[in-house]
């Protein structure tokens, strides 16, 4: 709801809060998370489909989007945002390392346009150079593309018919519905073939005066799914299409797009089965107030409110459900209590698996000026506390073709290994992967990684660890909530350096 306020790219910072209770709780699930993610490593493969309230990869194995989204292709900078700070291969890497396994990228239909220019990238000191004179769409051949060799999946989002604001219908004067249709048609065959894009999210929250079930073609979002939907799958069948709610159904309102009640009376009918997902949207008071945010029950009154609007669709398996939007600055309490009610109701990865809702959160950018984002305003450092909510509802990773390195530690009952992956380097700098597992037969309590590099590099930053440096020695030991691993478990901590060019040095674990 008033989606122009959260647009507005004035880069608040996410104010640093103690989350509650639950949020601690979530940090806490992340080592459970991580066991689980070796064991399902490979559930994800090929295209995606549904089966009742499930996504299943093309194997036929349950699988669970938790990921991000990383809006500014759909803005005047006609690119991903943060590329003016930051290489947009480390910032993929990063998302992965903090155990995100999708992306979610929003986009207008100017991308299209052949007049469109991206611009705010950075180039000096070898950053992002392999998108040099590139165009919008051509840049985003390069992001799919290296998502994919990280084992990340991509959900292509039509947020705006352009740059200029969100939209209450599909199309416009200027963006006539034919237009729409036809560039859903373009990107669903441009990335034929290539499974790392598993789906396309329609439109960006449809709202009043569109309606779901009215039968007016002009308005009813539903049909106008339903027309745009069998379009690309008529270009490639495998694709999920990603169908949005309204914001009134029966007089009764909601969020922009977060409003699915008309689902169980009028479904949106496909010519190919199994490939309708449901998307909602759902946000705190830093966005907008709601009636149901004063309810003297809150935020016990959540799970009904969520139930009617969006949540019977899971409940009553008619098909998967996803959260494609959901974030708060977390400046308030209301906001911290509705974020760890949400993440509760979205059902524990480890309890769960991926029988559970989906979600990508809003935002990985900082610059979602009454949101703010996982990155804090430098665009590398992390906002622990906002990230540690999400833990407990991340989920296993997807196939890459990503490479590895290193090694070290031992047998016995309580020992570890470490892999040392150098995830990306762009001459002037580099970012890298550790992943630390537990070889014993008994779970350790905590961990620490050390490696001695042969040349001159220095560390610029490390997430889900703390390290020292001491010339070339670097010791990184386990944040508070990856040093427990279980037997045959793994945890993982990133880091960003400079310069490149360095190689994989040989690293050592030890279990403390």
């Amino acid at each position: 709801m008033f989606r122009s306020l959260r647009r507005v790219l004035c880069g608040l910072a996410a104010a640093l809060l103690i989350p509650l209770g639950a949020g601690a709780q979530t940090a806490r699930a992340a080592d459970t998370v991580a066991a689980e993610a070796t064991a399902a490593a490979e559930a994800g493969a090929g295209y995606w489909h549904t089966s009742g309230r499930q996504i299943l990869d093309a194997a036929g194995q349950p699988v669970r989007v938790a990921g991000i989204n990383w809006f500014g292709f759909e803005t005047g900078n006609y690119v991903v945002h943060g590329l003016w700070s930051r290489d947009y291969k480390s910032m993929i890497d990063q998302m992965r390392t903090l155990g995100y396994n999708t992306i979610r990228i929003p986009y207008s239909d100017d991308i299209f346009k052949s007049t469109t220019v991206p611009n705010s990238i950075d180039f000096s000191s070898g950053k992002n150079a392999d998108l040099q004179g590139l165009n919008s769409l051509q840049i985003l051949d390069r992001i799919v593309s290296y998502a994919g060799q990280d084992g990340l999946k991509v959900i292509l989002d039509r947020h705006r018919p352009d740059a200029g604001g969100q939209s209450a219908l599909w199309y416009t004067a200027a963006v006539p519905e034919s237009t729409w249709i036809a560039n859903l048609k373009a990107l669903a065959a441009r990335y034929q073939g290539q499974d790392t894009v598993v789906g396309i999210d329609l439109h960006n929250e449809p709202h009043d005066p569109a309606c779901w079930g009215c039968g007016d073609t002009a308005t009813d979002w539903r049909l106008a799914a339903q027309r745009a939907g069998n379009a690309v799958l008529s270009v490639n069948p495998a694709l999920l299409i990603f169908v949005e709610g309204v914001q009134t159904f029966n007089g009764v309102s909601g969020w922009w797009g977060g409003n699915l009640m008309g689902v169980g009376q009028y479904p949106v009918q496909l010519d190919v089965a199994n490939r309708v997902v449901y998307s909602a949207h759902d946000y705190a008071t830093s966005v907008a107030q709601q009636s149901w945010f004063s309810d003297p029950t809150f935020p016990a009154n959540m799970p009904g409110i969520w139930d009617k609007y969006w949540g019977y669709i899971f409940k009553q398996n008619i098909a998967p459900v996803w959260v494609g939007e959901f974030g708060t600055t977390l400046q308030s309490t209301v906001d911290q209590k509705w974020l760890a009610a949400l993440v509760s109701y979205l059902r524990p990865t480890s309890t769960y698996g991926a029988d559970s809702f989906h979600w990508t959160f809003w935002s990985w950018n900082p610059n979602s000026g009454d949101t703010g984002g996982i990155l804090k305003d430098d665009w590398q450092s992390v906002d622990t506390v906002k990230d540690g909510y999400l833990a407990s509802v991340k989920a296993p990773g997807f196939p890459g073709t990503g490479g590895g390195g290193g090694g070290g530690g031992g047998g016995g009952t309580a020992s570890c290994a470490a892999a040392y992956t150098v995830s990306s380097d762009w001459g002037g700098g580099f970012n890298a992967e550790v992943k630390v597992t537990n070889t014993g037969t008994t779970a350790i309590g905590s961990w620490k990684v050390t490696w001695t590099w042969s040349g001159a590099q220095q560390i610029t930053s490390m997430w889900n660890a703390s390290y020292t440096q001491s010339g070339a020695g670097v010791t990184a030991v386990n944040a508070s909530h990856n040093g427990a691993v279980p037997a045959g478990g793994s945890a993982s901590f990133g880091f960003g350096g400079t310069p490149g060019g360095g190689g994989v040095p040989s690293v050592s674990c030890a279990a403390v």
